[in-house]
């Protein structure tokens, strides 16, 4: 079965909430099963305008990546990014 992925660009207003947001995403993220593949990290924008940071988080299958998304706990964990970031995120199915 495919593996399923958040994908998110990210640009960070307020690096003081935005870890508050880090601090509980990565135990819920860990709970869930899922994986960072890129976190931040070196990059060279070859084509378009991109947002600061990029990153990757694997799931089992895309329908744990949905359900992980829509879960209310991360609900509330995603309200403390909000408030600290610009984000682009998408829920993709891998091959």
């Amino acid at each position: 079965m495919p593996k399923g992925y958040w994908i998110a660009l990210v640009d960070v207003k307020d690096g003081q909430a935005y870890d508050a947001y880090r601090r509980e995403v990565g135990p819920f993220l860990q709970a869930q099963k899922a994986r960072f593949l890129v976190r931040g990290g070196k990059r060279e924008v070859k084509e378009g305008a991109l947002r600061e940071r990029t990153i990757v988080i694997e799931f089992e299958d895309y329908a744990a990546a949905l359900a992980c998304y829509e879960s209310d706990e991360y609900s509330r964990i995603r309200a403390l990014r909000e408030r600290a970031a610009i984000v682009d995120l998408m829920v993709v199915e891998g091959v």
